[in-house]
C-alpha cells in the first residue's frame, strides 16, 4: 500500500554506543505478488561518508553501522528503492531523513589564548575596558552552547601593587568594566585577569583563559626643571653651536607625547638663540641662531619655559608651569681682521704719478688689535703699502699694454694680519683710464705716385698707427709742413687715411716728404715722419715704368717679343744684384774695415780699429755674435732720428739716438730712465725699468749688448777707461803677471811675451 512508503523524520542520538542500531523498516505493496528487493543510497551509505547506513535487502530493515558525530554530519537525506529480481523498480523510490540529536560533547573554547586591553588611569568605576569572546560548536539551539563568563583570578602589575578587585564581566558578553576607583599609572603598570567560560549557562563544561589589561597615562603631570637655574659659556663668531642642555623630569609615561618637552625662550629680543627637544633624553638643547659678538655683548641672560606637547589633564594636581634661568657668558676668540669691501675697487689714470695715494682704511680688525699690512701679488709691481696704516699707492705708473691688464683692470691682491696671527687676504680690482701717452706713427713711409696729376694713381695713401686705446687715438689729423705746401698737398680721406699727391707735374725722382700726424687725444700727440716718395711715369693702368716703357704701353702697346726681352733684361739685372751682394757679404764676413759698422757717424775719438777680440764675455749665452765695439762712439756724430714731441711745445719726448743700420729707423723709442734714483732701496726698480726700455726698444742691439743712456761730453779730464786708448805703449807695460792667472789667460800672456 502506498502510505506504507510515508516514513517520519527519523532521529539518532551522536556517539551511540547500540551499533549496530535498527532505525526504521520499509515494505512495499508489491511483496504480495513476488518476491521484493530493498536497496538504499544516498550520504552515509554509497556517498561520503560511506558505510554510516545500510539496509536488509530482503526485510527493509535500516540500521545504523557506526556512532554518528553531530558536529561533523548533523543529518542525512536517503533514498530507498523496491525492485524486482530482475533489477526492475517495482514502486517510486521514498526519501528517509536521518536528523543526528546533539550531546553537550565539546566544551566551549576563548577566540583567542589571550586578550589584551587598555584602562585610563583614574578612571570611574563602570568604565568599559574590553570586550572576549568564546565558542561552542555544540548546537546552538540548546544549552549545550549557552556560554556564561566570570573572572576567577586578578593579578595586578607590579605584583601586589593592588590587591582589591578591580573589574567585573558581564557573563553573558563578555565585556569586561572597571569595580573600583585606584587605577593610578605611577603605582600599577597593568593587571592580568585569569577568565572562564562555561556552557548549559554556566553548569556545563568549562574553559579557561587571560586577558591582559594595560593602565595608560595620562598627562596627569607638568614637567619640572631639575635645576632651576644655569650657567653656560658660548665661543663668539660660531653659528648653530651648541651652547649647553638643560634637564627636566616627568613622572608621566615615557617616550610618549604626555612625557615629551617642549621649551620656549620667554626673553631673547635678538633671536641670537633657539632651544629643541633631545628625543631620547627629553632634554632642552641651547644653540646659537647667529654669531654672538663679544664686543658687542658679552653676558646674556634666558629664562626658559617647559611644557608637554599634550594638554594637561584635569585630573592633574599641579597646574604650574616651570621656568629656568640660563646666564651665557661669550668667551672672546682672536677674530680675523675684515676688509671693508672685497673685492677692493679702484680707479685711476695709467699714468699715475708714483707715490699717489690710491685707497686707504680698507680693513678692521674687531678686537682692536694692531694690523700688518702687505701686497700678497703684484705681478707688475706697481703697488706699495704702508704696513702700519694700510694705504695704497702707486710705486710707478701702470702701463695698459701689460699682459697682466685685462679689460682695462689690473689684478693684485692685499694681505693684513693681526696681533694674533690670523690673516686674511682680498683682492684689488684696479680699472685703469687710458691716456693719450704715445703719439700716432706713420705708415707706408714710403711709395710712388704718377708724374702725371691726372692719373687715378698720382696719389700715395697714408694712414696711422697709434698704440694708444679710444678715444686717445683716431681720428687722425694729417698735415704737411710749410715749405712743401707748395708743390704737395694732403687731404682726408676718412678719420683714419688720408692721400699725399702733388699740386703739379714734377719731374721723376725720389722726394722726401715730411707729414705731420696727430691724434684726437688730451693731451692731443703729434709726430713728424719723413715719407720717401717716388715720382714716377705711369703707363694706362697706373703702374710705374720706365720712360720708355711708359711710352710703348700708353701708345701702341708692347708686342709678345718686347715683352720677352724686357723679361729677360729684368732676370739678367736680377742675376747681377744678387751676385753682387754675394761677393760684398763675403767681403764684408772675412774683412771689417773703418767706418763700415752698424752705427754711421766718424770721429776722432773712434778707437774702434784698435780693438781685438780675445774671448767673447759680454752677449749672454744667447748672444753668440762678438761684442759690438761700435757702440762706443760720440753720439754727437750721428744725425738724428725723426722725433715725437707734444705739439705746440717744440720739445722733443726722447733724446738722440744712434742710427743704425740693422735696425729701423723709423719706429719710436721707449723713454729709458734719466736719472738714478737717490734712494739706494729704489736701484733695482730702476735697473729693471732699463731693462725693460731696452727689451722693448726696436732701435738698439739684441739681448743684453750696451745700451747708451747719456753722452756724457767729450774732454773728460779722466781719460779714456779703456787701456787700448792709453797713450802709454806696449814697451812700458808689463804683463808678466798674466802668467799668474791660470790657463785661461795663458794665450794673452803669450801674445805680450817680450821673449
Amino acid at each position: 500500500m502506498k502510505r506504507d512508503w510515508i516514513i517520519p523524520q527519523i532521529r539518532v542520538s551522536e556517539n551511540s554506543k547500540q551499533v549496530p542500531e535498527d532505525l526504521v523498516q520499509i515494505k512495499s505493496d508489491k511483496i504480495f505478488t513476488g518476491e521484493v528487493i530493498y536497496k538504499l543510497e544516498g550520504p552515509g551509505v554509497d556517498q561520503e561518508p560511506k558505510n554510516l547506513f545500510e539496509i536488509d535487502d530482503k526485510t527493509g530493515w535500516i540500521r545504523s553501522k557506526r556512532p554518528l558525530d553531530r558536529e561533523k554530519h548533523s543529518s542525512f537525506t536517503l533514498k530507498a528503492f523496491a525492485l524486482s529480481p530482475s533489477g526492475e523498480r517495482l514502486e517510486n523510490p521514498t526519501t528517509i531523513e536521518i536528523v543526528v540529536l546533539d550531546q553537550n560533547d565539546n566544551r566551549p573554547a576563548f577566540t583567542q589564548s589571550q586578550f589584551v586591553g587598555s584602562v585610563s588611569e583614574f578612571s570611574v568605576p563602570g568604565t568599559s575596558v574590553m570586550s572576549v569572546s568564546a565558542t561552542d560548536v555544540d548546537d546552538p539551539m540548546t544549552e549545550n552552547s549557552a556560554l556564561s563568563y566570570s573572572i576567577i583570578g586578578q593579578e595586578s602589575i607590579p605584583t601586589n601593587a593592588v590587591t582589591k578587585v578591580m573589574f567585573g564581566i558581564n557573563n553573558q558578553t563578555g565585556s569586561i568594566y572597571t569595580r573600583d576607583v585606584g587605577l593610578d599609572r605611577e603605582v600599577v603598570k597593568g593587571f592580568r585577569l585569569k577568565l572562564q567560560v562555561a556552557d548549559m549557562g554556566g553548569m556545563g563544561l568549562t574553559s579557561e583563559g587571560v586577558a591582559i589589561i594595560h593602565v595608560s597615562d595620562i598627562n596627569n603631570h607638568v614637567p619640572e626643571f631639575t635645576p632651576a637655574t644655569y650657567s653656560m659659556t658660548a665661543l663668539e663668531n660660531r653659528k648653530g653651536y651648541e651652547i649647553g642642555r638643560v634637564n627636566v623630569t616627568d613622572r608621566d609615561d615615557r617616550g610618549t607625547r604626555n612625557w615629551e618637552a617642549k621649551y620656549s625662550i620667554l626673553n631673547d629680543p635678538g633671536a641670537n638663540f633657539a632651544i629643541s627637544t633631545d628625543p631620547a633624553t627629553n632634554q632642552g638643547v641651547i644653540t646659537t641662531v647667529k654669531p654672538l659678538d663679544y664686543e658687542v655683548q658679552n653676558e646674556y641672560f634666558l629664562i626658559l619655559t617647559v611644557e608637554n606637547p599634550n594638554p594637561l589633564s584635569s585630573k592633574a594636581t599641579n597646574f604650574r608651569l616651570s621656568t629656568a634661568t640660563v646666564m651665557i657668558t661669550v668667551v672672546n676668540e682672536n677674530e680675523a681682521p675684515y676688509f671693508r669691501e672685497d673685492p677692493i675697487k679702484i680707479e685711476v689714470p695709467e699714468s699715475v704719478l708714483p707715490g699717489t695715494l690710491l685707497k686707504s682704511n680698507i680693513a678692521f680688525d674687531p678686537d682692536n688689535s694692531d694690523l700688518r699690512y702687505e701686497i700678497s701679488r703684484d705681478p707688475e709691481r706697481w703697488l706699495d703699502i704702508n704696513r702700519q696704516t694700510g694705504d695704497i699707492t702707486a710705486k710707478r705708473s701702470f702701463n695698459m699694454r701689460s699682459p697682466h691688464v685685462k679689460n682695462n683692470i689690473y689684478s693684485a691682491a692685499v694681505k693684513v694680519t693681526d696681533a694674533g696671527g690670523v690673516s686674511v687676504v682680498a683682492t684689488m680690482a684696479i680699472t685703469l683710464r687710458e691716456i693719450n701717452d704715445f703719439p700716432p706713427q706713420l705708415f707706408p713711409l714710403s711709395g710712388s705716385v704718377c708724374r702725371d696729376t691726372s692719373s687715378p694713381s698720382s696719389g700715395l695713401i697714408l694712414t696711422a698707427v697709434d698704440e694708444d686705446l679710444p678715444p686717445q687715438a683716431a681720428p687722425f689729423v694729417f698735415e704737411l709742413t710749410d715749405g712743401l705746401s707748395v708743390n704737395w698737398t694732403i687731404f682726408q680721406v676718412n678719420g683714419t687715411h688720408a692721400v699725399l699727391r702733388p699740386l703739379m707735374e714734377l719731374e721723376a725722382g725720389e722726394y722726401a716728404i715730411t707729414v705731420l700726424v696727430s691724434d684726437s687725444g688730451s693731451p692731443i700727440l703729434s709726430a713728424y715722419a719723413q715719407v720717401n716718395v717716388t715720382v714716377c711715369l705711369c703707363d694706362s693702368f697706373g703702374d710705374c715704368r720706365s720712360e720708355a716703357g711708359a711710352i710703348l704701353g700708353s701708345t701702341v702697346g708692347i708686342s709678345f717679343i718686347a715683352l720677352i726681352v724686357i723679361m729677360a733684361s729684368i732676370a739678367l739685372l736680377l742675376l747681377l744684384l744678387l751676385l753682387a751682394v754675394a761677393l760684398t757679404s763675403c767681403g764684408r764676413r772675412h774683412h771689417i774695415r773703418k767706418g763700415t759698422g752698424l752705427l754711421t757717424g766718424e770721429s776722432e775719438d773712434d778707437v774702434r780699429d784698435n780693438v781685438f777680440n780675445y774671448d767673447e764675455q759680454g752677449g749672454g749665452e744667447e748672444d753668440e755674435n762678438a761684442f759690438n765695439i761700435d757702440l762706443l762712439w760720440n753720439p754727437y756724430d750721428t744725425p738724428s732720428t725723426p722725433g715725437s714731441f707734444y705739439r705746440g711745445s717744440g720739445v722733443p719726448l726722447r733724446g738722440k739716438q744712434p742710427l743704425r743700420r740693422d735696425a729701423p729707423q723709423n719706429l719710436p723709442s721707449p723713454i729709458y730712465p734719466r736719472r738714478p734714483p737717490a734712494d739706494p732701496a729704489d736701484i733695482e726698480d730702476y735697473i729693471n725699468d732699463g731693462l725693460e726700455a731696452a727689451d722693448r726698444d726696436p732701435n738698439v742691439p739684441p739681448y743684453d749688448t750696451a745700451l747708451i743712456y747719456d753722452y756724457e761730453g767729450d774732454g773728460s779730464l779722466a781719460g779714456s777707461l779703456s787701456s787700448i786708448a792709453s797713450c802709454s805703449s806696449d814697451e812700458d807695460q808689463d804683463y808678466d803677471y798674466l802668467n799668474d792667472w791660470g790657463p785661461r789667460f795663458q794665450k794673452l800672456a803669450n801674445m805680450y811675451d817680450p821673449r
